[in-house]
């Protein structure tokens, strides 16, 4: 099958396996590695992307699903060579450890707060839910999320 979508804001005109997941085209046909894997069952979040504006787990999407979509990866928040507000704050708040569940981390935290510019404490908490990670306590993720909103106001 011909997959015609835009890829982080380049359009992507390649054939593909239909039936691979889109998580699997991502990283292997394009090469787009940021993107983990971590359960394959949509459970930790390690695989999240936006789809035409939403986060989505690209573990459980087909790739013929994303015909004719817009699909922004990890790879794709930084613009012009400046970092995201949120992947700024990760790295100056130490919300970073091993990495491995970080990239679905910032794509959940930056689509909360493309939703709730003010985000209380209980609403990052409730925001990056559905993302597990193995390595932190969480407070210094949530932190860094409430330090890119403020970022974002000034």
């Amino acid at each position: 099958m011909k997959l015609c979508c835009k890829v982080n804001g380049e359009k992507v005109e390649r054939e593909v396996d239909p039936a691979a997941r889109l998580l699997d085209t991502l990283r292997e046909e394009l090469r787009l590695t940021g993107t983990k894997e971590g359960c394959g069952k949509g459970e930790c979040g390690a695989c999240t992307i936006f789809v035409n504006g939403k986060p989505v787990d690209s573990c459980l999407m087909l790739t013929i699903q994303a015909q004719g979509a817009e699909i922004v990866t990890i790879e794709g928040l930084a613009r012009d060579g400046k970092l995201d507000a949120v992947q700024e704050c990760f790295i100056s708040e130490g919300g970073v450890q091993c990495g491995f569940c970080i990239p679905g981390m910032i794509m959940a935290a930056r689509a909360l707060l493309n939703e709730h510019p003010e985000p209380t404490l209980e609403q990052i908490q409730y925001g990056l839910g559905g993302n597990l990670c193995r390595c932190t306590g969480y407070a210094k993720i949530f932190q860094a999320v409430l330090k890119a909103a403020q970022l974002e106001r000034v």
